[in-house]
């Protein structure tokens, strides 16, 4: 268990430094007594073995704590999306039966419009703003649930609450997807689950004690959740920093703590290279970055790599359904095999197969399939879904892949987002790659919409870098001059902005529902 390593941690060097947020600095035995307190507090107030409790706050000390507290006390931590509506937290609360929700004080009146009509909450703890700040949500949640505040567990005695009887297999922790399609489910994670994709994560990226990583992917996030799995277990730090919406604060603080990781989605990239002063800095530090969460362009993965030439770039798949990883791309291949997402990591066992289920052979397209310890256990409270994506031990991704001579991965497209134009199925990631080598463009998704003649048409949504100007007519003649006619966009579409998930993750069935053709199209 991962709270069990934190506290043998504790006992050899307590004093080393677990996580830093701003001027806080909090050491890996500060953080195993606040696991002790937040566990001890949930037992003491009827918390058993398998009960939900959920977390809506940002990334902190408090979350981490809370976190692993849950799962000392033996309870299932469930990660609510603080960019959730009220609406949408009430739904998770009462799909998995939350018991206790842990608040931050940011997020209390979401909260307190969330917990109405939610029978099964009894417990709300809200994180305050200040120690003995003022509460947010006294006055707004129902009668019967109980509320306290991050202070009244600060003074529990822990020494006299043991951790909870667990082994591997029992629910560590239920992550609901980020729904880019609409619709997201509650993937049930165990202790073995983080801790096999942990071991193999370390070992690939090399992770020691001494490693430090800039976190700016939410831990309600699979990826975001994985860098605190890893660097803990690891012995390593957290540098926490909530928003990447100022780049250059967070290079800034990278060279002043000597990060020597980073991570980001395709969004983050695309801010780092079109958004920021990246190139005017240097990170004597930095020993690699990540990459995952969505398919980085060659063009941007050749920038990076030029940008930070002493930095190993890792280029990463995986899903929340297989505790965050899949595969890994070595850095010293990364000019070589442009586009790969590399083979799988250690412990993991990946097959393409065709229509009939059966292996196809290298060069030919398949469905991702995988198998490992870090497969989830299922979907909560959903047989039928489970049983679709989970046959025989084996994880159906949904992602449409194949493999060149040397066993290297390639993304096709997701099975889902597959164009079918016509007599053609087009994968809208070959179309999106093209379009980014313009470099007038920041980001584009390729989605299909309804066409009474080929049953669906190319949709390109662009949003370009500032102070560039770009026409419709130009992108379809770079796209010809790259592409066969039947992928050319039948639209082309200007935005400031694409929609997303918290993770960074376009959401891009709202691309396909949403009427934009005719917005801002130049």
């Amino acid at each position: 268990m991962l709270h069990s390593s934190i506290t043998q941690r504790a006992r050899i060097k307590p004093h080393s430094v677990a996580v830093i947020q701003g001027r806080q600095r909090v050491s890996y035995h500060e953080l195993d007594r606040h696991i002790a307190m937040v566990a001890s507090f949930l037992v003491r107030n009827g918390v058993s073995k398998g009960d939900r409790v959920g977390i809506l706050s940002k990334n902190s000390a408090a979350y981490i704590a809370s976190y692993l507290g849950i799962q000392r006390a033996g309870g299932i931590s469930v990660d609510i999306n603080f960019q959730d509506s009220p609406h949408e937290i009430k739904t998770i609360i009462n799909h998995c039966a939350i018991s206790v929700l842990i608040v931050e004080h940011a997020y209390a009146p979401i909260a307190g419009q969330a917990v109405t009509e939610t029978p099964s909450i009894r417990l709300m703890i809200e994180i305050e703003k200040l120690p003995g700040g003022s509460p947010g949500l006294t006055r707004k949640i129902p009668s019967h649930i109980r509320y306290t505040t991050w202070g009244e567990i600060q003074g529990e005695d822990a020494g006299n609450v043991e951790p909870a009887a667990l082994t591997g297999t029992d629910i560590a922790s239920i992550v609901y997807t980020s729904g880019t399609t609409g619709k997201p489910k509650g993937v049930m994670l165990s202790h073995d689950n983080y801790l096999a994709n942990a071991r193999s994560i370390i070992a690939y990226l090399h992770l020691t004690e001494h490693d430090k990583v800039m976190v700016v992917l939410p831990f309600c996030y699979s990826y975001g959740k994985s860098l605190l799995t890893t660097h803990l277990l690891a012995g390593g730090a957290l540098v926490l920093e909530n928003s990447f919406m100022y780049p250059n604060a967070v290079f800034d603080k990278m060279v002043e703590e000597g990060v020597t990781g980073f991570a980001g989605v395709p969004s983050t990239f695309a801010i780092m290279l079109n958004r920021s002063n990246i190139r005017n800095y240097q990170f004597p530090s930095l020993r690699y970055v990540t990459q995952a969460g969505g398919a980085m362009s060659p063009q941007h993965a050749r920038e990076l790599s030029l940008i930070l030439p002493k930095t190993q770039v890792y280029i990463m798949y995986g899903q929340t359904e297989a505790t965050a990883r899949l595969t890994y791309l070595d850095p010293e291949e990364l000019m070589k095999r442009p586009g790969s997402i590399g083979k799988a990591i250690p412990g993991v066992e990946l097959d393409l197969v065709g229509e009939e289920g059966g292996p196809v052979g290298d060069g030919s397209e398949g469905e991702i399939v995988a198998r490992g310890q870090n497969i989830m256990v299922g979907y909560w409270n959903a047989p039928e879904q489970t049983s679709k994506v989970l046959r025989q031990g084996r994880l159906y991704t949904g992602d449409i892949g194949r493999k060149d001579e040397d066993g290297y991965l390639y993304i096709v497209g997701r099975r889902s987002d597959m164009i079918k134009s016509g007599a053609h199925r087009i994968s809208p990631k070959e179309i999106e790659e093209v379009i980014l080598e313009m470099h007038e463009v920041h980001e584009v998704a390729v989605v299909s919409v309804p066409d009474e003649i080929l049953g669906e048409a190319i949709r390109a949504v662009l949003v370009l870098k500032e102070g560039y100007e770009l026409d419709a007519k130009k992108v379809q003649r770079h796209c010809q001059t790259k592409l066969a006619s039947f992928k050319i966009p039948k639209e082309v579409v200007f935005t400031e902005e694409l929609p997303k998930t918290n993770s960074g993750k376009i959401r891009k069935f709202l691309l396909k529902e949403k009427n934009l053709a005719g917005e801002a199209v130049r």
